[in-house]
Protein backbone atom coordinates (compact mmCIF):
# COMPACT_ATOMS: atom_id res chain seq x y z
CA UNK A 1 0.00 0.00 0.00
CA UNK A 2 1.94 3.07 -1.07
CA UNK A 3 -0.53 6.07 -0.60
CA UNK A 4 -3.41 5.61 1.61
CA UNK A 5 -6.81 6.82 0.18
CA UNK A 6 -9.70 8.66 2.40
CA UNK A 7 -12.85 9.86 1.82
CA UNK A 8 -14.19 12.57 4.27
CA UNK A 9 -17.41 10.74 6.21
CA UNK A 10 -18.93 13.01 8.28
CA UNK A 11 -18.06 16.22 10.84
CA UNK A 12 -19.52 15.84 13.93
CA UNK A 13 -19.08 19.63 15.30
CA UNK A 14 -20.96 18.98 19.00
CA UNK A 15 -18.45 15.58 19.75
CA UNK A 16 -15.23 17.47 18.08
CA UNK A 17 -15.01 14.33 15.89
CA UNK A 18 -13.88 14.31 11.80
CA UNK A 19 -14.59 10.91 10.83
CA UNK A 20 -12.66 9.08 7.34
CA UNK A 21 -13.59 5.95 5.67
CA UNK A 22 -10.59 4.88 4.78
CA UNK A 23 -11.64 1.34 2.56
CA UNK A 24 -8.06 -0.03 2.58
CA UNK A 25 -7.38 0.28 6.39
CA UNK A 26 -6.50 -3.43 7.78
CA UNK A 27 -5.01 -4.18 11.26
CA UNK A 28 -1.75 -4.51 9.07
CA UNK A 29 -1.26 -0.95 7.69
CA UNK A 30 -3.26 1.37 10.12
CA UNK A 31 -0.16 3.01 11.00
CA UNK A 32 0.65 3.81 7.76
CA UNK A 33 -2.96 4.90 7.11
CA UNK A 34 -2.41 7.33 10.83
CA UNK A 35 1.20 8.35 9.31
CA UNK A 36 0.08 9.18 5.70
CA UNK A 37 -2.80 11.55 7.34
CA UNK A 38 -0.71 13.07 9.72
CA UNK A 39 1.46 13.83 6.62
CA UNK A 40 -1.72 15.11 4.85
CA UNK A 41 -2.63 17.73 7.35
CA UNK A 42 0.98 18.19 8.54
CA UNK A 43 0.64 17.30 12.11
CA UNK A 44 3.35 15.92 14.92
CA UNK A 45 2.88 12.92 16.32
CA UNK A 46 3.68 12.85 19.83
CA UNK A 47 2.22 9.44 21.23
CA UNK A 48 1.31 6.44 19.99
CA UNK A 49 -0.78 3.62 21.51
CA UNK A 50 -1.49 0.48 19.82
CA UNK A 51 -4.69 -1.68 21.57
CA UNK A 52 -5.79 -5.13 19.66
CA UNK A 53 -8.21 -3.04 17.29
CA UNK A 54 -7.26 0.61 17.74
CA UNK A 55 -4.16 2.82 17.14
CA UNK A 56 -4.50 6.06 19.15
CA UNK A 57 -1.99 8.87 18.25
CA UNK A 58 -1.73 11.94 20.01
CA UNK A 59 -0.86 14.45 17.65
CA UNK A 60 -0.33 18.41 17.23
CA UNK A 61 -2.32 20.48 14.87
CA UNK A 62 -1.36 24.30 14.23
CA UNK A 63 -0.61 23.87 18.09
CA UNK A 64 -3.81 22.38 19.32
CA UNK A 65 -3.86 18.58 20.07
CA UNK A 66 -6.08 16.06 18.80
CA UNK A 67 -6.91 12.14 19.75
CA UNK A 68 -6.10 10.57 16.08
CA UNK A 69 -7.53 7.22 15.85
CA UNK A 70 -7.70 4.46 13.28
CA UNK A 71 -10.29 1.12 13.76
CA UNK A 72 -9.86 -1.57 11.29
CA UNK A 73 -13.05 -2.97 11.99
CA UNK A 74 -14.88 0.11 10.88
CA UNK A 75 -12.30 1.18 8.05
CA UNK A 76 -12.59 4.40 9.33
CA UNK A 77 -9.78 7.28 10.99
CA UNK A 78 -11.05 10.33 13.05
CA UNK A 79 -9.67 12.97 14.77
CA UNK A 80 -10.81 13.92 18.00
CA UNK A 81 -10.78 16.90 19.59
CA UNK A 82 -8.98 17.31 23.53
CA UNK A 83 -11.31 19.38 25.71
CA UNK A 84 -12.41 22.71 24.40
CA UNK A 85 -9.99 23.91 21.95
CA UNK A 86 -10.22 22.25 18.21
CA UNK A 87 -13.71 23.36 16.72
CA UNK A 88 -12.21 26.14 14.64
CA UNK A 89 -8.74 23.46 13.39
CA UNK A 90 -11.80 20.60 12.74
CA UNK A 91 -14.12 23.08 10.85
CA UNK A 92 -10.82 24.29 8.50
CA UNK A 93 -10.13 20.37 7.98
CA UNK A 94 -13.52 19.43 6.82
CA UNK A 95 -13.38 22.27 4.42
CA UNK A 96 -9.85 21.64 3.37
CA UNK A 97 -9.79 18.12 3.13
CA UNK A 98 -13.49 18.16 1.17
CA UNK A 99 -11.48 20.09 -1.88
CA UNK A 100 -8.30 18.13 -1.04
CA UNK A 101 -9.91 14.22 -1.33
CA UNK A 102 -12.28 15.33 -4.14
Amino acid sequence: MDNPTFRLSHHDSEAGRLVLAADALDFDNAEQHLMAFCQLIDAKVTEKQTDADLLSWLIDFEGVPFMLRAEHYSASVWLERLGAEGDEELTFLNTWLSKQLG
